[in-house]
């Protein structure tokens, strides 16, 4: 099922949804120039979709939803935008944040605190920006497309929106996978993928008061979000486990979905009954 809630400003937020309408919700926040699609393999997953409410968003400026000329370095904006999927999804969700995903619930943290959460799933994910960093550290295939993935020139963005979803994909990646993540990056106007760079915020203090279970994933051959940045979280976030994918790089949800797709039901099934 497609539906949306409404955002900050009045911004409208698309959503995907599966799953029985009174189970556990777990909500997905996809990563930079993405979009919910980038969960297919979680929603066709029974074993998911049968016991939790799966309800993954496209964030602003993404995918179906509307796209704002501002507010993408406005951490409360975030927030809100997530508090607004939180309202739909119901208590005690699981969040899912993969890449930039992270650094939304981060934000959504920042603001809102942990109440309302079941526990919380990073996911190659970043959780802070800007120079130096330690918790958004990333890696070589990552700074090789910069600055030319955010130009507004489609000769230089193109390549490099090419070669930046090319180096991702693996063996393990569908083709059509990567296809599709490729048109959705070039979805996304080049205004909001600059701007969603255009921070500088740490999160150490934010991250140290998480008192909700917490998992950390992440890829150990992941070249666009460093593998320390995994460290940095899961060594600030008081209890949080991180689980490595050996040999996996920056989509250990589509490169081992099995795997994936059974540990998150674990977790999910662990912090319910907590």
């Amino acid at each position: 099922m497609n539906t949306e809630v409404t955002g900050v400003g009045g911004v409208r937020i698309a959503l995907r949804v599966e799953g029985p309408e009174n189970a556990r919700p777990i909500v997905f926040v996809h990563g930079w120039a993405q979009s919910a699609a980038a969960w297919s393999a979680q929603f066709a997953d029974p074993a998911l979709s049968g016991q939790f409410r799966l309800v993954a968003m496209d964030l602003r400026g993404h995918g179906a939803s509307d796209v704002p000329e501002d507010g993408y370095d406005d951490p409360a904006q975030w927030a809100g935008d997530l508090a607004a999927v939180l309202d739909f999804a119901g208590p005690d969700a699981i969040v899912v944040g993969w890449s930039y995903g992270g650094l939304v619930i981060t934000d959504y943290l920042r603001e809102h605190g942990t109440a309302r959460l079941g526990g919380i799933v990073l996911v190659g994910a970043i959780t802070e920006i800007g120079r130096k960093r330690e918790g958004g550290a990333t890696g070589p295939i990552m700074r090789a497309a910069l600055p030319a993935a955010l130009s507004d020139d489609a000769e230089v963005a193109i390549p490099a929106l090419v070669e930046f979803t090319r180096a991702q994909a693996s063996a393990k990646v569908p083709g059509g996978y990567a296809q599709a993540m490729l048109g959705s990056s070039l979805s996304v106007p080049p205004a909001v993928r600059g701007a969603l760079f255009r921070r500088d915020i740490g999160s150490g203090d934010v991250l140290a008061a998480v008192d909700k279970p917490t998992l950390v994933v992440h890829g150990s051959a992941d070249g666009v979000v460093d593998p320390s940045a995994a460290e940095y979280s899961a060594g600030k976030i008081p209890g949080a486990v991180l689980r490595w994918f050996v040999e996996a790089g920056h989509l250990p949800f589509v490169e081992e979905p099995e795997d994936f797709n059974s540990a998150l039901r674990r977790f999910a099934g662990d912090a319910a009954a907590e």
